[in-house]
Order: structure tokens, then C-alpha cells, then sequence
């Protein structure tokens, strides 16, 4: 279909072509444009208007003729927005085809310039210039010109015509003027002038005449002859609108040029000319007034008036009559006592004057006002500005005022001595109806200046009920005013009551629902009268009586009523008060009415009036009938303000102040606690209430010394009411002499001891809980005062006088004690007593505001104390406990993250410690281990592992794990010179006495008279604690009734403290102690049964000192080394040629019997995780000491032996020192550094069992894992057996693989594994990282042993010019990127690919104090079928410039190896090192001094050392620690 062009569309394109041709045609093709935007807005509507057809025109058509329409209209606009879609199509290639236009367009026109800039230089030449020609030059003009100046020869007629005449000068105008206005003024002598004119002045040669307020008019004469007339120069109207013309004027200009030459004509023949023009302008203006004043009326009517004021009539020119007050008009007709005024109306007219035209208009009042306010009327509209308003306003104050004063004529006649004032514009009288009365409690009686109504109001009280009644009384029957005005008074008076109560703490009401007999006095009381509620006391309500004074009756008398009520319901019964109903008790029955004498009342201690009255009468009791109040000074009146009622204050107050007192006095007297009254004190400062006697908390401490002695020690008890503010307490005195110890605070040096209590006054429903208070603080005075006297007595006594020199008394106030204790007494300890628990409770702290230990033991010492009651026993066991405890409580409970290798950001606290007694704690370690701490008197403690039953020790507690080499371990911080006086060989073959768990030993607080530790701890007088006792002593002589196997040497105990011992007779052995017939291994193994090997029994261990426990028998498996190897070493090595071996659990399961036999968990399981540890042990580098240890023999149970230490051994236990090795980590504990050295072997012995590629191998040798890795090597990690406090491992190569190892490499990765993975802080996941390392195959695992290389010897990055020094990250810490989770293993290793971390830090550069230098963690992988290194990085937007850096080197370094056959970890690693520079570093490094700088590894880089323990967390890997 061929294109159709668009309809209507036609016309702008050609009309544009079309002007374009003019230019030519080849600009004019290219000429018709139109905006896009353009076009589709006319197809838009185009398509709607047809549309639009479409919709009017198809229903009148048939059915065919609408389809054929429709389907025209269908194909017309889709081809029409196929042109269009086509269009914008080519529209965005349109620029470019839009731009060649423009060029061709700028050459077409160059073309026709050019080509007319031809065409008009051939016509020039052709034809202009062909007949052009120059003319004749004007010689004689041009020499003129030039010689004269000027030029002579023009027309004469240009100067008659054009060229005006020269002005006359200033001396003859001025010569004229004067001439003139003499002529004037003879006119104005000779003629008749009006006196309205007189204002004239002459000037200029013209008189101006000035009417006031209406019109100004200058005339003039054109000469100086008589009949010459007057000529008019300027008419200017006075007359304006300042209110409603919008300040424009009243006189349009063809209006004043009419009136102007109206004027001039009737001023020629005219015989009083200027007469004339008075009259004329004159009535002019008056009209005009009159017209401004009609409509000024009119808008005040549509505006704001209304219907209040009506134009009675208006005649243009003579008079404007305005009604006001038509209200009152029309009512006054209607009321009995109307005003013979308000028949005629209110109104007034403004009109001419009819007997002198001439005069101003004039202002007629009816009904007639006096002359002096029709005078001050006139003058509103004589004025100049012409007001309606003003003069209606005026008028009305008038009228107002003349009312009011009618009224107060009237009140004074009817209400004696009332002052009535009336003042003010409006006019307002002011009628005050109390004495003294306030200008806000004014009665204010007006006039509505619309109606004209009388209106009263009172100001301060906008809605007073009255005030309807008094405007219609005023306004119609004046005999109820009186009535009114004094039930206002009455209203007024109420109103000052609420006011004066505002601040107190009563309320106010006019009606309360009573409940009372029909002849109960109550009913005797006048109506008016206010009940008043206090808000402590809602048993009582104070009611007022109002009455008037009938010489006076503005003031009024106050009569006060006592009544006290009870809630009670409908349904009560009213006669018997026990009957109650369930209803809500929304009533108040009245019980009792009492009626106060006023002037007593108000006249006491607490006023300043009357001074003379005696004390009795001063009390309220007193029912005397008051005749009269009496009446006060001004100047008593005077300082207060008239709306507060002084005697009303007064009675509340008294009420508020000693109904309080009466009513505690009544709980208190049902508590027997005996009291004097209430008193007044002296110089009538405030009421007190006396106590007399106080009861006893108990019959026991009310026939105590004690008692007796806290009562001659009290002086009195005094109870006062303490205000602030608005709030109220009871503030209670207890006065005592002394105290029965001194102590050293300033304040209580004196003999006189104030205690003071504080109580919340509530109201009176709530006064027993002060009652129950104040005995609840006494019951604490008494408690706390018989510790107090019982220790005092104890000090009598010589043989406790120890006991001074161990605490001194900070402070003691009868309701707290403060001791201090301690080497420097800088510990204390708050004992009070908690009447809510009853219960004594102790509060611990420090004079440095530092912790004190103490708070671990609180709960145990509470419990001690309240079941004894003795404080002594206390103070000495606080004495006994502080060192022990100080030094436990340097152990670090801080929770850590990376202590589960499955769950690295689950914390775990590191010790934990749980008090079960007094003297025995618990310490658990990461929730696994647990020792048992036991405090025993002369600067001992006893230790044990925990994990064992205190009754059974085979057996072991379902929560902890055995920990083994405990016993080892504490063997070599025991003091022998002070715990042991001799060795007994006898100790180690014997199992201990069971009598020690039943008699005097160790662990038995009351110690028999022979006890060597009762010897050595004079004074400690333990009870018994709340836990079981712990097995039997280790140091005590074996029973005589043991195994055969007994050896009898050491017979004689006669020098050893353990032969006060009591030994066991044979009757008194427990039975079963251990239910297995066979005999119990020897402590000290540091081997646990495990299936792995079942028949592997308990080594023994070395010890240095003997240790006891039952006698043991060599079963299979027992070490033969272990009976030789000497005890002295001195090389310094970690691996010593001693095997000393630590007591462990017989079995790892709780219940299991306690004899070394295999463990019935599942064969190739260890079960409970406890895995087969063994001690080290080295068969070369023997050396021979000074004597040999002795061979202990295996005990499983040997940690559940206590074992003695001293209180500074338990220090060095307990205090962070630096590690034994040496080595640069935090400062731990040797405790903590132990246990976590055997939780670390713990974990590594399990990581063995689960892993593929590490095979447990079986051996004899205590405390040693050893296990093979790969096939390619075997690994042997023992305990250091110095110290016990580090773990070492020592690599062997399987002999066909000897060859590919150097010895170097090896000590390497030793080196490596004592220095960092099993370093602290001790984080298993390093140790597995570790092992997952030496599982790589051989040419990756040497690389990464020279890395580590790098790390251990700082000097190689010197040596090799690196610029980073690097260091291995074990656990991937928060600053890596997020490729693995946070705290897991930093080797990863997945099919060909290995993941690891390292951790590079710049040297080499002096960076600023405050700068440390940059470290960045490289996630970085190893592609072992490519031989490839890169960057692991993870795609995220927004790259790191330092990673890009990074990820850059390494695969230039990639693409340009040169051997490809090695390793390239190690060497892209030293690339990286050697060539890496980041945008950011200095462009001129600094020399660094002192060798390459020392760079710490993640696991070393803490802060602070020698803190409490516990771990830094300012390292660069986060709260993962280090790695």
C-alpha cells in the first residue's frame, strides 16, 4: 500500500518550505523541520479527535457502515504509528544526518553571499554609477563659516516664529506680586467678608481662603480696577474618609473643575462675590460629611454591628438619624420596672442647622445629654477625621457611664459598707463583696455597648455559676441582687479555699457521699460549708462552716469540724460495723464529728501570734463552742494575699502534722513498743514522739548479755516528721553511748552515737509498714550488736588476743560494721543485717576500688556466719583465706574464642571457680578440668583433681576429665621444709589410712590435740563443711592393716610431725573403699586406660618426693626405665633424661571400676575423649645426678591425692610469669600454662584418631604420643619435664624416606611446633593446622619449611634484602578475607589445590610513633597439578589496591619462572617479599637501626604482660588470639 501523507499536517511543513525558498531552492528542501515531541503530540490528537467523530457519528450509522468505519479508523492509525515507530527508528541516526544539513546548509549560504556580493557590484557599475555625479560646493556658506563662526544667511522667519521673546526679570515679577496682593487687600478692607472666612493669607498675588475641615480656595484679581471680578485659581475639598476611602479623596477632578466654573460665572456681576463662594462650598462639604457619615453607618451595620444600630433617616444635605441600643429598647418595653428613657429609644441625628445654614453641622442626642458631653460629642465629627464610629462610641460611653452610676447609687442603698468604684473607658463599676478582696474577685458590672444590656462578671472565675442569675436580676428584678451577691460571696470564699489548698496535701469538695443518721450533728451544720480531704489521712475529713458577719457581712467566719468515716458500701450495716458488704465502698460513713475551737486551733507553737497563751492550749482536743472569731491586724492581713485563708492553712497543717503521730502512736503501742505522747519540742521547733522501751527480736537475745548491754547503752528514741518540700518522712533518732569497739572512723570518736532511719510517711492505711519498719531496723541494730558484743568479749580474753592483730573496725554505726583485714588492711568487708531475709549479709570490697577475693566465698561465709553467729570465727577465717584466695583470683576468667576446633567462635571461659565451702573451692579450666582447692590453716592449702569422687577415688565425676600429670606437677612447688619433716617409704608403698576421712586429718576442721596441722594453725576453728569430705591425707603413715606386700622399713616416726597422726584401729576401717580385689595402681602415671590398649596399665612416675596411695604390682606394660633414670638435669633441653610421669584417672568413663582394666567403649574408640598421653622420655643424653629419684609405682588416682603447698607456692601458681622457654607470649599463670598443655595433648590425641593420615603408634612410654605420618615420618610430642609447662616434639624419619630429609629441615619444623603451635595461648586448631602441614607432599612441605624458616630466623630477611617479613597464620583470623570461616585451619587442603595464610609485615621503613607499620593477611593457593601460586581472591566490587598488588606480582611472577620443575610457593613467597611496594609507603625509606626489625607473630603480638592473667585483645587477628 502505497504511503498516504498525513492529513492537516501538511500546511506547516510547506508554509516553512515555502519561506525557505525564498533563499533558494536547494534550502528550502532541506528547510521544513519539526521537533519529534512536536509530532507525536499532533498524531496523539489527531487519533483522539477522530476518535472522538467515531464516538458521535457510529450510532446513527447501520451495523456494516460502523465495521467498515472502524476498520478504516483501525488501518488509518496503525499505518500512521508505523510511520511514526519507523520515524523514531530513524531519529537515532538522525545526529549525523542533522549535522551534514547543517554543514550543507552554512556552504549553500557562503554560496549566495558570495554570488550576491557579484551580482551587486555588476548592477553598481552597470548602472548606478553611470549617471552619478558630484555637486557644485556652497563656497560663500563654507568661507562664512570658516572666518566668522557663524552662519548669517537664514530666514527671518525662524526668529519671528519660532524663537520666543526674553522673560521679564525677577525684580519686575517680584515688583508685580507685591503690587498685587496690595490690591487684594483693599478688595478684602472695602468689601463685606463673612466671619467664617477670616482665616485668610495673602501672598504670591492670590489670597487663600482656609474653612477648617472643609475646604480651601485661592483667588486672584487680573487687575487693579474696581470692577474687575474676581478670578478662582485652585478649589481643594477638605473634606475625606479616612475609615473607608482608603485614603484616596472624595472629589473627582472633572467634579472640582466643575464646581470651579460654576464659581467663576457667579463671581462676575456679582455684588458679594465671596459670599458666594462660602455658600456654595460650603454646602457642598456639608453634603459631602453627611454622605461620608451615611456610609461609614452603612458599613459598620454590614461589618460588625448588624441589627445594634439602624439609619432612622437620611435626607442628602440635612440630616443623617441613627438609632443604638434597640435591644434594650425593645426590652425595656416589656419589663415591669423599665426605664422611662428606653420607651423614647436611643438615638441621634446629624444635621444642618436650620436657623444659620452656615454654621458646621450639629449633633442632636435623644434621649438630651448634658452640654459638657454634647459638647465633647460635636466634636467627633468636627474633627479631622470624620468618624461614625467615634461618635457612637462616645455617645455610648456617655450613656454607659450615666447607667452605672444609677446602679452603684442603688447597691450603696441596699448593701452596707460595700466599695464601689466606677472608673475606666469603657466605664466599669467594681463592687467588691469581700473584705480584703482582690481586683481579679471584683464583682465588674458594664453596659454592652451593642445592646445597651447591664453584664457582671468576675474576673478571676470566668464560669461562676451566679453570674446568669445577677445579669438577668440586673437587668430586670433589682430585689434579688442582695441575695445573690451574697451567695456569690459565699462561692468567692470556697473558691479561696481549693486556692489555698493547692499547695498543701488536702483537697477541697462541696459534696462528699456521707453516710449518717438523720439526727446525727452533722446535720446541724449551715449549707454552706466545704469538706476537705487530706491526702495521708483518708480516715478523716475536715469540714468548713461558713458564715457571715453580721456587723460585716463582706467578711466572713470560719467554723472547723473533725469528722472521722470509713469506706463502707450501700449494703453496710449501719449499726453493726463487723457486717460487710462486697459492693464497692464508694461511701463514708461518718463515726465520729468533732468541732475544733478556732482560736485555739489557729493560735500555738507553729503561729507567731499571741505568745502569752498557756501550753495547754495548744492542743486541739479541747471542745469548746467558739462564740467569735476574733479579728485580725492589717498588718497581719497584710502578708499574705487575700485569696489565702490563713486559719484554713492553719487547721490542716495541725491536722496534717499530728494525726500522723497519733496514728503510728496506736501501731505502735499494738507492737508493744511504749511511748511518752506526742510532745511539743522546746522553743516550739516541731512535735516529737518519744519511745520508752523497745521489744527483744527473740526471747534468746532478750536474756543475752548482749541485751542487757545494748540497753544501757541506749538512750533514747525519738520519732520526728522531716519535711522537703511537699514530701514527708519519719525520721527516727536512736541515741546510744559509745560502742563496745572503737573504731577508727573520724565521726565516731564521741560518746554520743546518733543513728538516724528514714521512713516514707504514706498514708494511714500503710502506717503499720513504718511500724513494721522501724522494728525491722531495730531487730538490725540488735542482730548486728550481738556479733559486736560477742567479739568484743572475745577480745577480753587473753587467749584469743591473737585476734586483734588480724582485722581492725573502719566503722561501726549499730547498722553496719566495716572491717579490715589483709597483710596491709586494705581489704574490707561490709556485715549488716537483712531484716526482709533475716539474715546476716556481707558486702566486700577495697580501699583502692580494687576487688576483693573475698566475693568468690561470699555466699559460703553468709551461710558460716548465720549459722554460728560468731564473728571471730569469721575474722579468722577471712585472715586464714585471703592469700589462697588473692592469688586464685589472679587466674584469668576471662571466656575465650577458638578453644573448640569445630565451633572456634563459641566462647569459653577459662577458669572458672566455684565455692563449696568456706575453705574449699573449685577451679574448673575451660570446662574440662577441674582441681579441688582446699584451705587449711598455717599458710597451707591443700590441691587435688577435682574430676575424682571425693568418697571413691576410681571414680570419676560425670562433668570433668582426669587430668594427668597433676600430681607431678604440684610435686614440685611443695615446700618439703615446710609441709614434709621426713620421707617414708612407707608412703608410697601403703595405700592410705581410710580413718583420715572419718577422724582428725587434713580435711578435717576440728583436728584432734595431735594433729600436726592443728599444731601448726593455732586459733583455726573450722566447722565442718557443707560438702563431703575429700579422701585421705597423702602424707599421713599407712594403716597397720594393709596388704602383706607392706615394707617394714622407716619403723621409726619419732622426728616426723606424722607421728601424732591418729592411726586407724581395725574396727574403724570403712568397708569396700575400693570394691576391685585387685590392687590399685601407683599415682603418678601419666597413662590413661584406653582401648587402644587394654592391657597398658599406669607407668610409674618420678616424683621428688614420696607419694601416697596403695601399694601397686608390676603388671604388663610397666616401663623399665622408669626405675633407673636419675633425677638431675641441667642441659637445658626439653626433652630431660628423666621420665617424670603425672597421676591420671583410671578410667575416662564415670562409674567405671577403678582398676586398670580395659575399658568396655567400643575397640579403636577413646572413649570420653580422653586420649593415651605418656611422659617424655629420652633414651640418649643420660646424665648422673647427685642421687636417683625414686620409682614411684602406678597409681591412676594419684591426682585425687591432695597434695600440701604453701600459701606463697599457690602464688607462683596463680601469678602470670614469663614462660620457662623463654619464648615471647603472653604471661600466663604456670597453672593455666600446665593445663593447657595437657588439654592440648588431649585434643592432638583425638585429632589422631579422626584424621586419615595420622596412625597412632603403641608404645610404653608414659606421657609420649607418638604417631606416624603418611608413612613418610613419625612423630613423638612429649611434656617439657622440667616444668611440665610446654609441649616439644621430635620428628624421625621412617628409614626409606631418611634420605630426602636434612636434619635442619626437621629441627625447622620442631622448632616451629614448640614456638608457635603448641604455644600460647593454647588454641588446638593450630596444633591440627600444624599436622595438616606436615601431611603435604614433600616438595610443598619443604617450602613451606623455608617460609617458616623466614619466620623463626629474622636474620635471613636481612640477609636476602626483603622488604617484608613474613609469618605463618594457623587460624584464619577476622582481618583475612572472608574465603573461609572465622578461627578454622589455616592449611586447607582440596583435591590439587592447597589454601593457606600468611601474614607479611613491612620492615626497612621508620614510620611515624603513632604509625605502626602495614600487615596484610594473603589468602594464598597452590595449584599442585599447574605448580601455580596466586591469590586466593574473592570477587566483590570494589577492589583492594594492596590485593591487586599482590595478586599483580604473583602472576607476573607465574608467567615468568624460570624453573619449572621446582616448587613455586617459596619462591613467588620471596618474590612477594623482596619486590612488593604498596601505593601508600614513603617514597625514600629511612635506614632502620639495630638489624632487621624484630617482627612478632600473630601469637605473640599482646599487650602488656604481667596482667591478671588472661589474654590481650589488641592483637592485628582479633578475639581469635593468636594464631
Amino acid at each position: 500500500m502505497a504511503p498516504v501523507p498525513l492529513e492537516g499536517l501538511q500546511t506547516p511543513v510547506s508554509n516553512a518550505v515555502a519561506q525557505n525558498n525564498v533563499a533558494g531552492p536547494q534550502e528550502g528542501n532541506r528547510g521544513g523541520m519539526m521537533s519529534l515531541a512536536m509530532l507525536i503530540d499532533f498524531i496523539v490528537q489527531r487519533t483522539y479527535h477522530e476518535l472522538t467523530v467515531l464516538a458521535e457519528l457510529l450510532p446513527r450509522k447501520t451495523d456494516m457502515e460502523r465495521k467498515i468505519e472502524i476498520y478504516n479508523f483501525a488501518t488509518r492509525t496503525r499505518q500512521l504509528f508505523v510511520r511514526l515507530l519507523a520515524l523514531a527508528k530513524w531519529a537515532n541516526s538522525a545526529s549525523k544526518v542533522e549535522k551534514s544539513a547543517r554543514i550543507m546548509n552554512f556552504l549553500d549560504k557562503q554560496s549566495l553571499l558570495f554570488v550576491e556580493t557579484a551580482d551587486m557590484l555588476a548592477r553598481m557599475a552597470r548602472e548606478t554609477l553611470v549617471q552619478a555625479r558630484v555637486p557644485n560646493f556652497h563656497i560663500p556658506a563654507a568661507v562664512e563659516v570658516l572666518t566668522t563662526g557663524t552662519y548669517g544667511r537664514l530666514p527671518a522667519c525662524i526668529r519671528e516664529k519660532i524663537v520666543p521673546p526674553d522673560p521679564i526679570t525677577n525684580s519686575e515679577k517680584r515688583n508685580t506680586l507685591l503690587r498685587l496682593n496690595q490690591v487684594i487687600q483693599h478688595r478684602l478692607v472695602t468689601g463685606n467678608l463673612l466671619p467664617q472666612m477670616k482665616n485668610l493669607k495673602i501672598e504670591n498675588g492670590r489670597v487663600t481662603f482656609h474653612v477648617q475641615h472643609e475646604f480651601e480656595v485661592s483667588l486672584t484679581v487680573m487687575g487693579d480696577g474696581p470692577n474687575i471680578p474676581w478670578r478662582l485659581l485652585e478649589i481643594d475639598i477638605l473634606v475625606g474618609d479616612k475609615e473607608t476611602g482608603d485614603g484616596k479623596a472624595l472629589v473627582h477632578s472633572l467634579q472640582t473643575q466643575y464646581i470651579h466654573q460654576l464659581i467663576q460665572t457667579r463671581l462676575v456681576d456679582n455684588h458679594q462675590p465671596l459670599t458666594e463662594v462660602y455658600n456654595c462650598l460650603h454646602f457642598f462639604c456639608q453634603s459631602l460629611q453627611l454622605e461620608v457619615l451615611y456610609s461609614q453607618t452603612l458599613r459598620l451595620m454590614r461589618d460588625r454591628l448588624d441589627d445594634h444600630i439602624h439609619v432612622d433617616e437620611y435626607v442628602p444635605g440635612k440630616c443623617l438619624t441613627v438609632s443604638y441600643w434597640r435591644e434594650l429598647t425593645s426590652k425595656g418595653k416589656e419589663q415591669s420596672n423599665k426605664d422611662l428613657r428606653s420607651e423614647l429609644g436611643y438615638r441621634l441625628s446629624v444635621q444642618v442647622d436650620v436657623h444659620d445654614p452656615a454654621r458646621p453641622l450639629a449633633v442632636v442626642h435623644v434621649p438630651s445629654l448634658g452640654n459638657k458631653e454634647s459638647e465633647i460629642a460635636d466634636r467627633a465629627i468636627r474633627s479631622e477625621v470624620l468618624s461614625m464610629e467615634r461618635l457612637l462610641v462616645y455617645t455610648i460611653y456617655c450613656r454607659t457611664r450615666s447607667r452605672l452610676s444609677d446602679i452603684k447609687l442603688e447597691l450603696q442603698g441596699m448593701l452596707k459598707d460595700m466599695e464601689c468604684t466606677l472608673q475606666g473607658s469603657p466605664a466599669i463599676l467594681s463592687v467588691a463583696i469581700l473584705q480584703p478582696c482582690l481586683r481579679a474577685e471584683q464583682l465588674l458590672i458594664t453596659v454592652d455597648t451593642h445592646t445597651g444590656m447591664l453584664q457582671c462578671h468576675v474576673p478571676q472565675y470566668d464560669g461562676a455559676p451566679l453570674i446568669p442569675e445577677l445579669n438577668n436580676a440586673l437587668n430586670g428584678d433589682h430585689a434579688r441582687l442582695p441575695m445573690l451577691i451574697s451567695e456569690l460571696r459565699y462561692w468567692i470564699t470556697q473558691r479561696r479555699c481549693e486556692k489555698t489548698l493547692q499547695h498543701l496535701p488536702a483537697t477541697a469538695f462541696e459534696k462528699l457521699p456521707l453516710l449518717h443518721h438523720s439526727d446525727h450533728p452533722i446535720t446541724k451544720i449551715g449549707k454552706h460549708k466545704m469538706f476537705i480531704q487530706l491526702h495521708r489521712h483518708p480516715n478523716v475529713v475536715l469540714i468548713v462552716e461558713l458564715k457571715e458577719i453580721e456587723s460585716n457581712p463582706c467578711e466572713l467566719d470560719f467554723l472547723f469540724y473533725l469528722a472521722v468515716v470509713k469506706h463502707s458500701s450501700i449494703d453496710d450495716s449501719p449499726d453493726d460495723d463487723s457486717i460487710e458488704a462486697e459492693a464497692p465502698k464508694v461511701f463514708l460513713k461518718v463515726q465520729t464529728l468533732i468541732e475544733f475551737d478556732t482560736f485555739v486551733s489557729t493560735h500555738g507553737p507553729f503561729t507567731s501570734v499571741s505568745g502569752t497563751l498557756d501550753s495547754d492550749q495548744t492542743e486541739p482536743g479541747s471542745l469548746k463552742r467558739k462564740c467569735g472569731m476574733k479579728q485580725e491586724s492589717s498588718s497581719r492581713r497584710a502578708k499574705q494575699p487575700a485569696y489565702f485563708i490563713a486559719e484554713l492553712a492553719h487547721v490542716i497543717a495541725m491536722c496534717d502534722e499530728r494525726l500522723p503521730f497519733v496514728t503510728l502512736a496506736s501501731e505502735l503501742t499494738k507492737r508493744n513498743v511504749f511511748h511518752q505522747g506526742l510532745q511539743v519540742e522546746s522553743n516550739a521547733t516541731g512535735l516529737v514522739l518519744k519511745l520508752i522501751q523497745l521489744p527483744a527480736p527473740t526471747k534468746e537475745i532478750g536474756t543475752s548479755s548482749a541485751w542487757n548491754a545494748l540497753m544501757k547503752r541506749l538512750l533514747s528514741v525519738s520519732m520526728r516528721v522531716l519535711s522537703k518540700g511537699v514530701l514527708k518522712s519519719w525520721m527516727v533518732e536512736f541515741v546510744f553511748y559509745s560502742t563496745p569497739l572503737s573504731s577508727t572512723h573520724p565521726k565516731e570518736q564521741g560518746s554520743r552515737r546518733p543513728i538516724y532511719f528514714q521512713y516514707e510517711m504514706t498514708t494511714v492505711d500503710n502506717t503499720s509498714k513504718t511500724a513494721d519498719a522501724l522494728i525491722s531496723d531495730w531487730n538490725q541494730i540488735v542482730h548486728l550488736y550481738t556479733l559486736v558484743h560477742d567479739l568484743s568479749e572475745y577480745l577480753k580474753i587473753d587467749k584469743y588476743s591473737f585476734l586483734a592483730n588480724m582485722f581492725c573496725i573502719k566503722s561501726y554505726n549499730y547498722t553496719k560494721l566495716i572491717l579490715c583485714y589483709g597483710s596491709d588492711k586494705g581489704a574490707m568487708v561490709s556485715i549488716t543485717w537483712m531484716s526482709s531475709e533475716k539474715m546476716f549479709k556481707l558486702a566486700f570490697g577495697a580501699t583502692n576500688s580494687a576487688l576483693n577475693a573475698h566475693s568468690m566465698i561470699q555466699e559460703q561465709l553468709e551461710s558460716h556466719l548465720n549459722e554460728h553467729r560468731n564473728l571471730a570465727q569469721i575474722i579468722q577465717l577471712l585472715h586464714e583465706t585471703y592469700e589462697p584466695l588473692l592469688s586464685i583470683s589472679k587466674l584469668p576468667t576471662i571466656p575465650q574464642l577458638g578453644i573448640h576446633n569445630s565451633r572456634p567462635q563459641v566462647p569459653v571461659q577459662t577458669f572458672t571457680i566455684m565455692a563449696q565451702s568456706c575453705t574449699l573451692l573449685r577451679l574448673a579450666y575451660q570446662g574440662m578440668y577441674c582441681l579441688e582447692l582446699r584451705i587449711r590453716g598455717s599458710g597451707l592449702v591443700s590441691l587435688r583433681d577435682g574430676a575424682y569422687s571425693r568418697f571413691d577415688r576410681s571414680n570419676v565425676v560425670d562433668v570433668f576429665s582426669p587430668t594427668q600429670g597433676l600430681k607431678t606437677f604440684l610435686s614440685k612447688y611443695v615446700d618439703e621444709t615446710a609441709v614434709f619433716r621426713r620421707r617414708s617409704q612407707s608412703e608410697d608403698d601403703n595405700p592410705p589410712s581410710p580413718m583420715e576421712v572419718e577422724g582428725s586429718g587434713f580435711l578435717g576442721h576440728h583436728r584432734g590435740p595431735q594433729s600436726p596441722a592443728g599444731q601448726r594453725e593455732p586459733g583455726l576453728r573450722f566447722h565442718p563443711p557443707l560438702t563431703p569430705p575429700s579422701g585421705s591425707n597423702p602424707h599421713t603413715p599407712a594403716s597397720p592393716h594393709t596388704s602383706m606386700n607392706q615394707p617394714t622399713t622407716h619403723t621409726s616416726f619419732g622426728s616426723s610431725p606424722a607421728t601424732s597422726f591418729n592411726l586407724a584401729s581395725p574396727t574403724s576401717l570403712q568397708p569396700n573403699i575400693n570394691p576391685s580385689p585387685m590392687p590399685h595402681p601407683s599415682p603418678g602415671g601419666l597413662v590413661a586406660n584406653s582401648p587402644l590398649n587394654p592391657q597398658l596399665a599406669s607407668p610409674g612416675g618420678l616424683l621428688s618426693n614420696s607419694s601416697p596411695g596403695p601399694q601397686s604390682t608390676n603388671l604388663p606394660g610397666h616401663s623399665p626405665v622408669s626405675s633407673f633414670m636419675p633425677t638431675g638435669h641441667t642441659d637445658g633441653s626439653p626433652f630431660p633424661s628423666q621420665s617424670l610421669s603425672s597421676p591420671a584417672a583410671s578410667t575416662n568413663w564415670p562409674g567405671s571400676p577403678g582398676m586398670p582394666r580395659p575399658s568396655p567403649a567400643r575397640p579403636g574408640q577413646s572413649p570420653g575423649g580422653h586420649s593415651l598421653m605418656h611422659s617424655p622420655q629420652q633414651s640418649s643424653d643420660l646424665k648422673t645426678g647427685s642421687h636417683l629419684s625414686r620409682v614411684l609405682p602406678q597409681r591412676s588416682w594419684a591426682g585425687a591425692v591432695p597434695t600440701l603447698l604453701t600459701h606463697e607456692a599457690l602464688e607462683i601458681l596463680c601469678c602470670p610469669s614469663l614462660h620457662p622457654q623463654g619464648l615471647p607470649v603472653p604471661e600466663l599463670a604456670p597453672l593455666e600454662r600446665f593445663l593447657g598443655c595437657v588439654y592440648m595433648r588431649r585434643q592432638l590425641h583425638r585429632y589422631i584418631h579422626t584424621e586419615n593420615f595420622l596412625t597412632a603408634i603403641q608404645n610404653t612410654e608414659p606421657g609420649v604420643i607418638h604417631f606416624k605420618v603418611a608413612e613418610t615420618m613419625q612423630c613423638r610430642i612429649v611434656l617439657n619435664t622440667q616444668h611440665l609447662q610446654s609441649l616439644h616434639l621430635k620428628i624421625t624419619p621412617l628409614p626409606e624416606h631418611k634420605d630426602m630429609w636434612l636434619q635442619e629441615e626437621l629441627q625447622v619444623l620442631e622448632k616451629f611446633f614448640d614456638t608457635r603451635a603448641a604455644a600460647p595461648p593454647y588454641k588446638p586448631t593450630s596444633m591440627f593446622t600444624f599436622c595438616s602441614i606436615l601431611n603435604l607432599p614433600l616438595n610443598v612441605l619443604k617450602d613451606f619449611i623455608q617460609i617458616m624458616k623466614l619466620e623463626l630466623v629474622p636474620g635471613l630477611v636481612q640477609q636476602q634484602q626483603m622488604k617484608w617479613a613474613v609469618q605463618w597464620v594457623l587460624r584464619v583470623p577476622p582481618s583475612a578475607p572472608n574465603l573461609v570461616p572465622l578461627g578454622m585451619t589455616g592449611v586447607l587442603v582440596f583435591r590439587s589445590k592447597v589454601l593457606f595464610f600468611l601474614q607479611i609485615t613491612r620492615i626497612g621503613i621508620q614510620y611515624q610513633l603513632s604509625m605502626e607499620p602495614p600487615s596484610i593477611v594473603l589468602p594464598l593457593i597452590y595449584d599442585i597439578g599447574s605448580n601455580v601460586t596466586s591469590l586466593a581472591e574473592k570477587r566483590e566490587p570494589g577492589a583492594n589496591p594492596t590485593m591487586t598488588a599482590v595478586s599483580q606480582l604473583l602472576k607476573h611472577y607465574s608467567q615468568f619462572q624460570s624453573n619449572i620443575n621446582e616448587c613455586s610457593i617459596f619462591p613467588a613467597i620471596r618474590e612477594l617479599l623482596i619486590n612488593l611496594t604498596l601505593p601508600s609507603e614513603p617514597q625514600v625509606p629511612s635506614p632502620v637501626t639495630g638489624g632487621v626489625q624484630q617482627i612478632q607473630s600473630p601469637a605473640m603480638q599482646m599487650s602488656g604482660q604481667g596482667g591478671q592473667g588472661g589474654y590481650a585483645v589488641n592483637m592485628p587477628m582479633g578475639m581469635m588470639g593468636p594464631q
